[in-house]
């Protein structure tokens, strides 16, 4: 049998700068969050991570090291029932963490290996957004606060024209009744391992997900990536999708024309390929 590797060790200078420095970066964009939600104004792409996920801020800020670190000088109960005390500090207890959720875990794994052994695709042009609104009403929209780029017809119009090609369950999950049978594909959560693949701006956004959901066996810093390629990617979400949000700071990517596709798939190819880094992260810091 292999003698299991010693913990790396971080005094207490290192890890409490570590913890600091991604308070502070995660602070950046809590701050403005917390404060639209205290004054009840929503932003349909800046407050999405916040509302779509259940990560609640207070998790995403706190720090966690990882599996296999020992944190000198700390004290458990600042770090939660996850750890245990060391003789010179605490470490987290990665095998009472996997034997309570270690269906989880690999069930996170083999959507990461599944989705990480396929080849990415590209043209979608985001039609996912705009077959969420198709033949729906004003008072319908999830964003009716904001308007439509194009008058309901011509919307209707761009999706029976381009065609819907989402491979990802938790976004045709919220196309309207009538958009369903226009996608190629009816992916269900029972598929979600056969669809799922890396070009997928969903599936790239979704892995802030798996990572929050596998820490504390992660370090947080590695959420904290996930979360920001997140956010990013809603940004283009958002303005390649039938709504007007030219107000809030981002214009269109208008998917409608040649110009626009084409700025949308490069675009995804930047995604794809920095979330192809994090999907080997996440995995190696998970190993089975």
């Amino acid at each position: 049998m292999t003698a299991a590797l010693a913990p790396a060790v971080l005094d207490v200078a290192a890890w409490q700068a570590r913890r600091r420095a991604h308070e502070e970066r995660v602070d950046a964009w809590l701050t403005p969050h917390l404060a639209r939600r205290r004054r009840g104004e929503r932003h349909p792409v800046a407050d999405f991570l916040f509302t779509y996920y259940s990560h609640r801020p207070a998790q995403l800020r706190r720090w966690h090291p990882g599996a296999g670190v020992e944190l000198r000088g700390a004290d458990p109960a600042d770090f939660g029932r996850d750890y245990r005390a060391t003789t010179v500090g605490v470490t987290l207890d990665t095998d009472a963490v996997r034997a309570r959720r270690g269906d989880s875990i690999g069930w996170i794994r083999s959507l990461l290996t599944a989705t990480a052994g396929r080849t990415p695709h590209f043209g979608c042009f985001g039609m996912h957004e705009w077959a969420m609104v198709y033949r729906q009403t004003r008072e319908e929209l999830r964003h009716n606060a904001w308007p439509l780029r194009l008058d309901p017809e011509r919307t209707a119009a761009i999706v029976e024209e381009r065609g819907v090609r989402c491979s990802h369950f938790d976004a045709f999950r919220f196309f309207t009744p009538p958009a369903r049978p226009l996608n190629v594909l009816t992916p269900t959560r029972e598929t979600q391992h056969a669809h799922e693949q890396p070009g997928c701006l969903h599936a790239n956004m979704d892995l802030y997900k798996w990572a929050y959901k596998l820490s504390p066996l992660l370090p947080s810093e590695l959420v904290a990536d996930c979360f920001e390629l997140a956010r990013e990617i809603r940004t283009l979400d958002m303005r390649a999708s039938p709504y007007d949000l030219a107000a809030l700071g981002h214009p269109p990517v208008l998917v409608e024309t040649p110009e626009g596709r084409a700025e949308y798939a490069a675009a995804q190819r930047g995604f794809a390929d920095r979330a192809a880094v994090l999907r080997v992260r996440l995995l190696a810091a998970v190993p089975a």
